[in-house]
């Protein structure tokens, strides 16, 4: 090939669309944060060189071909396969709900250094989860982590609205915590406790090291879980049918 009209990089598949009888396009969290896509030809034939290696969830090192509207794959290198998701319904599941929220926080031509690793890093807890609940909350996590990085960071020491320390309420919409008396000026603020909000802010300080280690009640993980969805479903604006299913389940 020509030089000066190819590329490196390093990327995690995040999504998948079906093109012609045999390709693909890959959506592409880059290691520079940047979100791509690329053309994978022959990539559904069964035995291709490229099958396997540009499966949903795979690191890849790759050379891309410059087009004029896609990139074309021209090789891939598996760094990462994240095997272990493959075949267990809810890890599959859990991996779905972070390509979906980095395919939603990522931009073509913005770099974020932020994004890559943590992406990377939530893809392998997912697969070091040692239960359910634990899937739960590593999913939970990486969703208030990129959020708070993108600036909506949950407030859950005080009432978002006037400062007041004692919070009874909390709503996506209006950014946290609210008290009894604002929490009257905003449609749909939930009932919370001081130990649900204690495990939000465990969830965007805390590094997924410890919160696998961490002991968590099932009933628990399965709120933190579905308030990390209003809370992104809210701030992206956006449907999140991946993060649905894993409600589902």
């Amino acid at each position: 090939m020509a030089r000066g009209r190819t590329r490196h990089t390093s990327a995690i598949v995040i999504d998948r669309t079906k093109l012609g009888e045999s390709d693909l396009i890959l959506t592409l969290l880059e290691a520079d944060g940047c979100q791509g896509r690329a053309v994978a030809k022959g990539a559904r034939k069964p035995g291709g060189k490229l099958a396997a290696r540009v499966q949903l969830f795979c690191e890849v090192d790759l050379l891309l071909a410059l087009g004029r509207n896609l990139d074309v794959v021209a090789e891939a290198q598996l760094t990462c396969p994240h095997a272990s998701l493959r075949g267990d319904l809810a890890r599959v599941s859990a991996a779905s709900v972070v390509c979906e929220v980095a395919r939603l926080t990522s931009f073509e031509d913005a770099p974020d250094p932020f994004l890559f690793p943590i992406c990377s890093r939530a893809l392998l807890a997912c697969e070091q989860a040692p239960d359910q609940p634990h899937l739960d909350v590593v999913v939970a996590a990486y969703v208030f982590k990129v959020l708070s990085h993108g600036g909506w960071r949950p407030v859950v020491d005080s009432c978002v609205a006037c400062g007041e320390p004692s919070v009874t309420r909390f709503s996506a919409l209006a950014g946290g915590g609210l008290c009894e008396s604002c929490s009257r000026e905003v449609e749909g603020a939930e009932p919370v406790d001081a130990a649900t909000l204690a495990w939000v802010g465990a969830l965007v300080g805390s590094t997924f090291n410890a919160l696998l280690e961490s002991q968590i009640d099932p009933s628990m993980a399965s709120l933190l879980l579905a308030m990390a969805h209003t809370w992104a479903a809210t701030h992206l604006d956006a449907r999140l049918r991946a993060f649905e299913f894993a409600l589902s389940l």
